[in-house]
């Protein structure tokens, strides 16, 4: 049965779509079963995954609305070696489409219920906003994995984060956590990257990622060429963290497995 997390923050410019894209890959190298579904209009994931945003037979936007099931719309995507469910700018059609409807908020649950069982992974990459979509992704998750920079402006929007995450969890998913929170674009030169960082680790404790997410070029450019930081070049800074951060996730699932048989 998959673990569904949604990769989530209402700030932009974090990291979520390069996360999502090559926590994707690197879980995938370690040979767990791994889907993206593609939750934000702009199709970055999509795009940075090598497809045409433009060209989508079927997306996330039918399976939403119930036009068309998860089943004919995921994509696999076999040099990444993961599947996705590609979103594009209909997704916005779909908020609309959805303001009415009964049970809005746990389409994307119901639409991912016969696909749970093949995979071991389900990431959500959630829009910079809090809307229809981001509260269906938070719906259907049992975790969030909140990347941010160690910016002050960062903290503001952390805050603002876990509320919704204690809404959400109060009204129609008791469930839901945060998962981790993973330090994205870090520059270790910087004084209050590291006073931040320092915070985080003092409030969070060990729900705050080891793993950092280091500034790196080749993380940046990877997307140009459709293809996760590991293939674009697998011995890049940013790749290898990527690679460090999907052990990291393995060995507390695998911890929180023999806690729960224990």
């Amino acid at each position: 049965m998959a673990k569904i997390i949604a990769v989530a923050n209402q700030k932009g410019g974090v990291g979520k779509t390069t996360t999502c894209v090559n926590i994707c890959a690197s879980l995938a190298a370690t040979r767990r079963r791994v889907l993206l579904v593609d939750m934000d209009p702009q199709g970055n994931a999509t795009m940075g995954c090598g497809l045409d945003k433009r060209e989508l037979p079927v997306s996330t936007c039918e399976v939403l609305l119930g036009e068309a099931s998860a089943v004919d719309a995921i994509v696999d995507l076999e040099q990444a070696g993961f599947h996705l469910l590609p979103g594009n700018s209909d997704l916005t059609a779909a908020e609309v489409g959805l303001i009415n409807e009964q049970g809005r908020e746990s389409r994307l649950r119901e639409a991912l219920k016969p696909v749970l069982d093949r995979y071991d992974y389900i990431f959500v990459d959630c829009p910079p906003a809090l809307n229809i979509l981001t509260v269906n992704a938070l719906t259907a998750a049992s975790g969030v994995l909140i990347p941010m920079q160690c910016e002050y402006y960062a903290l503001e929007g952390l805050s603002a984060l876990i509320n919704t995450i204690e809404q959400i969890g109060g009204a129609v998913n008791p469930q839901l956590h945060i998962e981790g929170i993973l330090r994205t674009m870090f520059d270790p030169r910087n004084n209050l990257s590291n006073e931040v960082s320092s915070q985080l680790i003092m409030h969070f404790g060990d729900r705050v990622y080891s793993t950092i997410i280091p500034r790196n070029v080749r993380l940046a450019e990877a997307p140009s060429y459709g293809m996760p930081a590991m293939y674009y070049d697998k011995n890049s800074r940013g790749a290898l963290a990527y690679l460090a951060l999907a052990g990291e996730i393995n060995r507390r699932d695998q911890a929180s497995a023999a806690r729960a048989t224990a």
